[in-house]
């Protein structure tokens, strides 16, 4: 594949983003358009490796074609190459966003040298696929008659919805939201994935024949818990109709529950309850619908002094939006102690490798104020409020993670104290499983982390004709991987419904 000595000659080149000064100026696309010529090179340094570790293993989720469309970007046969990768990947202009690109840590040229740049290729292929008018709505030739019923419209709703359509049955997605595109929509900044690329591909979804509801909630009607979606949706105005979960089932041959893990890991320290303090999701969730709608923000950074407690991908996007909204200045606390450089001994390619990266909000926070705004090995053990009742301030401790105890895996460094002056803390701590209220009413059993339990290969629920799939199902994991259970889940409801009389 690719150039012979492609991998030779030439040497890896990112498509590079805007200018961090200048990016953080507005919620545009923060990357850069590539020249067709420069991913047609890069495509050259894919290597002939006989076993290509990135479509498999621990390379992507979804089993893409990569070392196919690499070679044929290189032979500039780009509409041949969105073929290859639409074999795959229902939304490639996602995941060629979002997407860590696991398949570069298990490219085998990344033993030795820098790996292939399949993420950008990626995008390249479908962005040009776009422009060239390639992608278009698809009607199937026939329709089966079987209905089925989708409850949740994030990456894997949608590509189960994408897969079940293209054989033929009516496919209705519900969501709560007043916007389809779940977690891509109000998880994912605009500047990271913007709100026109999600129309985009559900414009071409519904022209294709799948039905959307908005402003939907399955399940009784309840009184929903503060940082709650539904609680978001209400603050703005927006009116949220309950659909029992008993007449979605009476009018579908199946239902699909693609709900996501949304329930945030609580601090439940000293002061948690003092104003100020804010699950990430909220904060992003918020921020966006606003800016969106195009109203004033109701719960902004500007002037404000902002500290984010969790690392990742979530912790990364509150940064860069804090930033965006002009924050005063912003800190980021890891309990985990900083990653190598270059991969350890227990951390051997083909696995994704654990080192130490820049995402693109840490380059703008230093670019802001000359330093990276990550401090490792913070335990946070009390929130500081004011007369008020508003957070002033955080006390810290340094860990070690060398000297566990028996009580954690660390210890408290005495005498490492510190107190951190803020007034607004965000809690990026990841998500402990899905919200529970239509799984009981469905009676659904649940596994050992309260996720949905299904079985393993029919993505089947205890309750016969409801399947699961996506975070809802795996745990909180990459929109690749959500693809991935749609697309998977979409098989075996497939065969159901066949089944039925």
């Amino acid at each position: 594949m690719g150039k012979p000595k492609g991998f030779m000659e030439l040497d890896r080149a990112i498509v590079p983003y805007r200018d961090p000064l200048v990016r953080l100026k507005d919620f545009q696309d923060i990357s850069t358009a590539p020249l067709p010529s420069q991913m047609e090179e890069q495509g050259a340094r894919c290597m002939d490796c006989g076993v290509p570790f990135c479509q498999s293993g621990d390379g992507c989720p979804i089993d893409n074609l990569i070392p196919e469309w690499n070679h044929l970007v290189y032979r500039g046969d780009w509409h041949q190459a969105l073929l290859r990768l639409e074999e795959t990947n229902n939304f490639p202009e996602f995941t060629g966003k979002v997407c860590p690109a696991p398949c570069e840590g298990a490219c085998v040229l990344g033993i030795t040298d820098p790996p292939v740049t399949i993420k950008n290729i990626e995008n390249a292929i479908v962005d040009r696929g776009f422009q060239e008018g390639w992608i278009q709505p698809k009607q199937p030739l026939n329709r089966t008659g079987k209905k089925i019923a989708i409850v949740g419209s994030g990456p894997a709703g949608l590509a189960a919805a994408d897969e079940l359509n293209k054989l033929g049955h009516h496919v209705t997605v519900f969501e709560r939201a007043d916007r389809i595109g779940g977690l891509l929509t109000y998880g994912i900044p605009n500047m990271k994935l913007q709100q026109d690329v999600i129309d985009r591909r559900v414009d071409l979804l519904r022209q294709s024949g799948v039905e959307f509801v908005t402003h939907t909630n399955i399940g009784k009607k309840r009184v929903h818990e503060k940082d709650h979606l539904l609680e978001i949706l209400k603050d703005s105005g927006v009116n949220v109709n309950c659909l029992p979960i008993e007449e979605l089932r009476a009018k579908h041959d199946a239902l699909l529950l693609t709900t996501g893990s949304t329930v945030a890991r609580d601090l439940p320290i000293k002061g948690r309850s003092l104003d100020g303090i804010h699950f990430a999701m909220d904060y992003l969730t918020r921020s966006t619908k606003d800016m969106l709608d195009g109203k004033a923000l109701s719960l902004s950074a500007r002037g404000r002094r902002v500290i984010v407690i969790g690392g990742g991908d979530t912790g990364a996007d509150c940064i860069g939006t804090a930033l965006r909204q002009n924050c005063k200045n912003v800190a980021n606390f890891e309990l985990l102690g900083e990653p190598p450089l270059d991969r350890a001994s227990n951390n051997p390619w083909p696995k994704w490798p654990l080192i130490y990266r820049k995402e693109y909000s840490h380059i703008e926070a230093a670019a802001r104020s000359g330093e990276d705004p990550r401090s490792y090995c913070l335990l946070s053990k009390e929130f500081i409020g004011d007369d008020q009742g508003w957070v002033k301030g955080i006390r810290t401790i340094r860990i070690d993670w060398n000297c566990p105890t028996d009580d954690a895996p660390f210890t408290e460094i005495v005498g490492s104290e510190e107190i951190w002056d803020c007034d607004m803390i965000l809690l990026s701590m990841g998500f402990l499983g899905p919200e529970h209220a239509i799984s009981d009413d469905l009676q659904l059993e649940y596994d050992q982390r309260t996720n949905y339990l299904a079985n393993v290969d029919s993505y089947e629920s205890n309750q016969a004709g409801v399947f699961v799939a996506g975070d809802c199902r795996r745990g909180q994991s990459l929109v690749v991987w959500a693809i991935n259970e749609g697309r998977g889940a979409a098989k075996f409801i497939n065969r159901y419904v066949q089944e039925l009389n």
